[in-house]
């Protein structure tokens, strides 16, 4: 099932199909004309030219010069999958002016909104979403960033985040810090912080496999307004989770998009490459490979769009639905990525070409916004608790 056969079915409307359409135009003819080499100016370059096409919109409401009243899912999901079909790196810049603003969106005030959403939207300033510290990434609770009060005004933050995307080229952040209102995750705050505030520093700059703008953050003492505070003391964890409830499924169409890009390639190979006199595509082992693959590709769409559905359509929390579709979806496309570059052989490890580039884009996606295990334990522990309920309800 392609993408167009996908639009064509429930989950959209002919706003969703006309996005998609003119999304995945602009994409064809303008991604590979941008820069490559250095990852800091291809980022800016990408968001630059994202916003000036109008496609950052759909990342802020409308209010604010976006596109909807409310975020959209189902269009977060279309721009992930089209963006990642055809450069990683685009849909890393889309997907982080999402997250690193939707805490604003959700939770904050109408002054942070005004100050911040419309250039992000626009693209004329970046996004960060700062969470993960060096001892807690999957285990927020164990969170050591301190904001401590500095009269009644403000407070100073003081700690490290890590594996920060957009770390160093962000123009603001949203930071998650320990206020103390309670034990653990309870006790957490979350605040807008500008990248040039003083105390706020680039410790490091990390490299990873497949090129992205990540670093961990340094906070000193950093001063900034009570008033910066997204939600109420102690909220931050609620506000993290409302985040990554909308964001998670786009997470899994991030997946979709390079498994869509995967089957492509290896279809065409299969087709046009010649083994002992016939396509390879003739053999067995090949069209099983070939079969399993397109499974993959059609069963993480429908897990994907269900959950972005369900959200558009009035749900408070899509919890289990989110979680299955990007663990789902994370993992199916790493098995696809797998078997093109298999298909491919000595070229599937050569780089420059794209199956190569797609391996070393997928392998992050099953680890950032929950882990393929913490998916596990959210998926069981939802089915546990429902029929909890189920069975109390019964009594």
């Amino acid at each position: 099932m392609s993408l167009a056969e996908t639009l064509s079915g429930p989950f959209f409307n002919d706003g969703h199909r006309d996005f998609a359409t003119r999304l995945n135009r602009w994409a064809a003819e303008n991604l590979h004309k941008l820069p490559h080499d250095d990852v800091d100016e291809a980022c800016r370059a990408r968001v630059k030219a994202l916003g000036e096409a109008g496609f950052l919109a759909p990342t802020v409401p409308a209010e604010f010069g976006g596109t909807f009243p409310q975020f959209d899912v189902r269009t977060l999901c279309l721009a992930r999958e089209i963006l990642g079909y055809y450069d990683g790196l685009a849909d890393f810049a889309f997907a982080m002016q999402g997250l690193g603003t939707g805490s604003i969106t959700l939770y904050g005030s109408t002054e942070l909104k005004s100050r911040y959403l419309p250039k992000v939207g626009q693209g004329k300033a970046i996004a960060g979403f700062a969470l993960s510290e060096p001892e807690a990434g999957s285990d927020v609770a164990a969170m050591a960033m301190t904001a401590n009060p500095d009269g009644n005004t403000h407070v100073r933050l003081d700690g490290r985040k890590t594996w920060i995307s957009n770390g160093g080229i962000a123009d603001h952040y949203v930071v998650f810090a320990r206020t103390g209102e309670a034990p653990g995750a309870r006790g957490l705050s979350a605040f807008m912080v500008d990248a040039d505030a003083p105390g706020l520093s680039i410790e490091e700059r990390i490299e990873v496999i497949a090129p992205h703008p990540l670093a961990t953050l340094k906070f000193d003492n950093v001063r900034i307004p009570v008033a910066n505070r997204l939600g109420g003391p102690g909220e931050g964890f609620k506000v993290a989770m409302a985040t990554l409830d909308i964001f998670r499924s786009t997470v899994g169409a991030a997946a979709l998009g390079f498994a869509r890009r995967a089957l492509h390639d290896m279809t065409e190979r299969a087709a046009t490459r010649k083994l002992f006199g016939a396509p390879l595509g003739d053999l067995q082992m090949t069209q099983g490979s070939l079969a399993d693959s397109i499974v993959d590709v059609d069963s993480s769409a429908l897990l994907v769009y269900r959950s972005a559905w369900t959200k558009d359509n009035g749900a408070a929390r899509v919890t289990s639905e989110a979680a299955m579709a990007k663990m789902h979806a994370t993992e199916a496309a790493q098995r696809v990525i797998d078997r093109a570059v298999q298909l491919f052989g000595g070229q599937g490890v050569t780089k420059g070409v794209k199956v190569e580039e797609l391996y070393r884009e997928i392998r992050a996606l099953r680890i950032y916004e929950g882990a393929t295990e913490v998916q596990k334990v959210v998926i069981a522990r939802e089915a546990l608790k429902n029929y909890a309920a189920e069975k109390a309800a019964k009594k």
